[in-house]
Formats: structure tokens, sequence, C-alpha cells
């Protein structure tokens, strides 16, 4: 006999159905926890100022942010399975808010850094939980709406971060960046019903497997932290590197062998999970590095202000989501191989010919290439994103979805400061035209993706777009 729900709690989503107000909530949380991190880079001046610091000081908030996300990670699989989703979400999203709330309280840099450590903590769990009790139980052909949903933050908080940041920091104070989370947070709090409360097979914490991953993954955050700051020492980065590796590997041993591992690494053997999460790495770090580098190159080189630079990105934001409800008829008609190839080569012909754009280049040139670049970007995330579910079983569904937003958080990391770095080189070897220089060598990184889907057979992720 089939009971019916009780007052307290929502109604029993049918399975293999995809719940909208679970992922509209998961999608704004993770709109939420993007554009937050995002915007203090562009205010991180102001701050410095008003904090008393030096400029190159905001470095630490910034990383204790990045590797307190990344090294947090780990556990939010094993969260879900013992205290459900929706505990661990709402768990997520307070730790977020009030610490949010204490950043924009903070009278100094050490108040400061450790706030953004446990802001760190629950932007951590939210996205990688929020993404996993969506996906859970829902059929396969579902995925790629499911995937849309969880795409467009992060295409569109990298990019209205810088605006919002810097609009909030010259018109208003710094600390509204941090205070706007206060009543999103309580938003997202009062919907918490809609999220699945369901458990999965307890486990016993790895505690081993977490320090080494977490080391890992918050050392290698660390050194792409550091790279990114301009005319810093790379050795400290080149230890956090080695360091990052050898914790690496560790972690990789226990995951192999211990009895009851914090992550199995059985995912990995499936052959599009691991296409998403090779070629995919190289896709985000190139489109990363883009974001970062575009606005340098239009305040830098072409002496334009900050504020005409990010309006000009608002054509790069109206490609992202203009595309977007194409993305999916396009998966359906050409398929995985075809449109993975597609965008990784559009990418990498829309970055290399940035590098041709001078100060004088007509402007609606410039927009439309950075608009097509946009619609490329949102094509290339969505289909990465989607075809690492194509093939998963469902028991090994939390362990995949954590072990592949650890990668997609180390990836983003290296974008911006693999991009900086590379700009660093580039304007030593020719202070005049390094801009030029820097988008052909990220815009041909992308020949890896490309020859990696033109291998890929014909009908793969074809579960996913069957009707």
């Amino acid at each position: 006999m089939r009971i019916s729900p009780s007052l307290s709690e929502p109604p029993v989503q049918e399975p293999g159905t995809l719940a909208r107000p679970t992922a509209l909530l998961v999608a704004g949380a993770t709109f939420m926890e993007l554009l937050d991190g995002t915007a203090l880079t562009t205010a991180a001046p102001r701050v410095a100022d008003a904090l008393g610091v030096s400029s190159s000081a905001m470095a630490m908030p910034i990383s204790a942010y990045l590797v307190s996300v990344a090294a947090f990670i780990p556990v939010g699989g094993w969260l879900v399975d013992r205290h459900g989703g929706r505990r661990t979400f709402a768990l997520a999203v307070a730790v977020f808010t009030l610490a949010s709330v204490v950043c924009a309280l903070a009278p100094s840099l050490a108040a400061l850094v450790p706030a953004r450590i446990a802001q760190g903590v629950g932007g951590a769990l939210m996205v990688p939980v929020g993404r996993l009790v969506v996906l859970r139980g829902i059929r396969r052909e579902e995925v790629i709406r499911a995937v849309a949903f969880f795409t467009w933050p992060a295409l569109a908080a990298p990019l209205l971060g810088p605006v919002v940041g810097g609009l909030l920091a010259t018109y208003a104070s710094w600390r509204w960046i941090f205070l706007l989370n206060l009543p999103l947070g309580l938003i997202a709090l009062g919907c918490i019903r809609v999220v699945p409360s369901e458990t999965g097979p307890r486990r016993p914490l790895d505690v081993r497997g977490w320090w080494s991953s977490a080391a890992c993954l918050g050392c290698l955050t660390a050194a792409a932290a550091i790279l990114a700051v301009p005319g810093v020492d790379p050795v400290p980065a080149v230890c956090c590197a080695l360091a990052g590796v050898v914790t690496g590997a560790v972690a990789v041993h226990r995951f192999r062998t211990a009895r009851s591992p914090l992550l199995r690494l059985d995912a990995l053997r499936v052959r599009t999970f691991r296409i998403a999460n090779a070629g995919g790495s190289v896709y985000r770090v190139a489109v990363n590095a883009v974001a970062f580098l575009v606005p340098l190159l239009f305040v830098d080189d072409f002496g334009w202000t900050p504020a005409h630079a990010g309006a000009a990105l608002a054509a790069l934001f109206a490609g992202n989501l203009g595309i977007k409800p194409a993305t999916t008829p396009l998966l359906r008609r050409f398929g995985f191989r075809t449109v993975l190839l597609g965008a990784a080569a559009g990418s990498g012909v829309s970055i290399v010919l940035l590098a041709t754009l001078r100060p004088d280049s007509p402007l609606l040139l410039i927009l439309l290439l950075l608009a097509v670049s946009g619609a490329l970007r949102s094509i290339g995330f969505t289909a990465y994103n989607t075809i690492a579910f194509a093939d998963l079983d469902a028991a090994i569904l939390t362990d995949a979805n954590t072990l592949a937003s650890a990668i997609q958080q180390t990836a983003v990391g290296f974008g911006a400061a693999l991009g900086a770095l590379a700009l660093r080189l580039a304007l030593a070897v020719n202070p005049h035209d390094g801009y030029r220089a820097v988008f052909v060598i990220v815009g041909a990184s992308l020949v890896v993706p490309v020859v990696e889907a033109a291998l890929l057979p014909e009908g793969v992720g074809g579960s996913l777009t069957a009707t």
C-alpha cells in the first residue's frame, strides 16, 4: 500500500523524472557561489585599500577560498550518503551564507582570511552535492536537461562577477559583494524542502584518503593562485605543485587499495567519463584563460576603462545565454562527437582570431567575435558536462560526481593562473605584441580536445540523446 507523504515532506518525485524546482535551486546556489568568487577579484584593490594592506596581499583571501573549496570537495559524496542530500545541501548553504556575513563585517585582513576559508567549505559542498541530488534517480535521457541547469551558472557568473564587483566597489562598498549572499542564502534555505532527503549506503570516513586528496587539490590550487599574481616568485608555486603531485600519488594509491575508500576511481574506466575529464579539462583551462585575458587586453592594450571592458564582455555573456536553448537540440540532432568536435575546433579558431584585434578594430567586429566565442563556450561546456555521465552506472555516480567536481575545480583555478603565466612569458619575450602571442598559444592548445573528439565513435552518448 502506498502511504501519502506527510505535510512536513515534499511530494515524492516519480522515479526517472527531472525535479525542476530542485535543479533551479541548485543552479541558483551555484550561481551565488561562483559570482561571489569572481566578484572579489575585481574589487580586490578597493578591499586592500579599505583594510590598509597592499593589493598583492589580497591574494591571501582569494587563494584561501580556492584552496578551501578544492580541499573539501572530496567529502561531499560521503556526507550525502550518510546524512542525505537535503541536510548536506542545507548545511552547505548555511555555512556559506553565515561566512559571507562574517566576510562583510571583517575589520582586517586577518579576520577576512579565516572567514573566506569557512566560505570555501560551504561552497565546496554546494556545487557537487547539489548536482548529485539532482542526477540521482533520473533517466539517462533526462541528463542533458539536468546538466543544462548546472551549466548556465558556470557560464554567467565568471562574466557577471567582475562587472558586479567593480560596480559595487566603485559606487557602493566592497562589503556588499558578501552581503548580497544573505538574502540569496535565506531564500535558498526557505526552499530547501524541494531537495530530496534520501541517503545512500553508509561507509566510514576514509580520513587518510581525505587528507591526501585534500592536500593534493589544495596544493595544486594554491600553485595556480600564486602563479596568477603578477610579479610573484614562481618558486613557491613550483613547490606547491610538486607537493600536489606527491600527495596526489598517495591519494590514488589509497583509493585503489583501501577497503572502504573515500573515493573510488572506477568511473575513470568509463571512456566517456575519462574523455570529459581529460580533453574536457584542457578545454576548460583554455576557455577560462581567455575569460581572464580578454579584459586585460581591453584595459592594458586597448586603453579602455574597466567599465568599457565590462560592457564589451556582455557580448560574451549574450552569446553564452543566447545559444543555451539550442544546445540540447544540437546534441540530439548531431550527436556528441560532432558537437564536441565543432565546439573545440570553433573555440580554438575564435581564440586565435582574438589575436588579430587591434585598438582600432571596429567595435561591432569585436562584439561579434566575443558573442560567437561565448556561444561556442556554452556548447562545449554543456557537451562535456553531459557526456561525463553518459555511461555511468548508478552505483558509481556518487564517486564519479565528486571526482568530476574536483577535476573541474582544479581546471578552473588553473585557467586564470596559466593565462597569467603565459601572458607574463609572452610579454617578456615581446613586450609590444605579447597579447597576440598568448591568444595564439591558448587557441592552439585546443588541438588536444579536437583530436580526442575526432577519435570518438560516431554514436557515443546515444543513450542520452534517445527520445
